[in-house]
């Protein structure tokens, strides 16, 4: 089975172009048309080949976090498009395995997102694809936002992104694979 087949995601960079228009189509987006779409500090940063979702996982400094959660992962900003040919449940979990390739040893408090359900489509369960991708309710933000966790022990194996996007070239690098 080929890299692709495993991983849906492409490594992007906080200011990519291309990620542009989902960041900014994103309810938590603060500054529509801003070239950075990331909160400051450590990042991982996906994008799919046709750029039909973005995936941002944030790694703060737990001494700036004003959250119960200091010190854990946070998935800042995940955009799926209604074109995008992958369940959101399972671009999830493939990005928490390329986050995991990037960062082996994960925070004790492993990762959380929080999701805002007055600005979500109407569902029974407010994160239902981060349900379906093993993430569990936590609690509320003092804002109202549902907390969703995914402890170390629940997270999927690494599988690490594919190279970045070389604009119709293939890969630049080819993967390294383990035997």
């Amino acid at each position: 089975m080929s890299t692709e087949q495993l991983q849906p995601w492409r490594w992007s960079y906080r200011a990519d172009p291309r990620a542009l228009p989902l960041a900014d189509r994103h309810y938590n987006r603060q500054k529509i048309g801003s070239p950075q779409f990331v909160p400051p500090g450590r990042c991982v940063v996906l994008l799919t080949d046709d750029a039909d979702a973005l995936w941002v996982t944030s790694w703060p400094i737990a001494a700036y976090v004003q959250h119960a959660w200091a010190g854990a992962m946070v998935c800042s900003l995940f955009r799926r498009e209604p074109t995008c040919p992958h369940r959101a449940s399972t671009l999830i979990t493939a990005a928490v395995a390329a986050t995991r390739a990037h960062w082996p040893d994960l925070p004790a408090l492993g990762m959380v997102t929080f999701v805002d359900p007055a600005k979500t489509r109407r569902k029974r369960d407010p994160g239902r694809c981060y349900r379906r991708a093993g993430w569990t309710p936590v609690g509320c933000t003092k804002g109202g936002l549902i907390a969703l966790q995914l402890l170390p022990a629940d997270c999927p194996t690494a599988v690490p992104a594919r190279p970045p996007y070389a604009y119709g070239q293939g890969d630049l690098f080819e993967l390294e694979t383990a035997a």
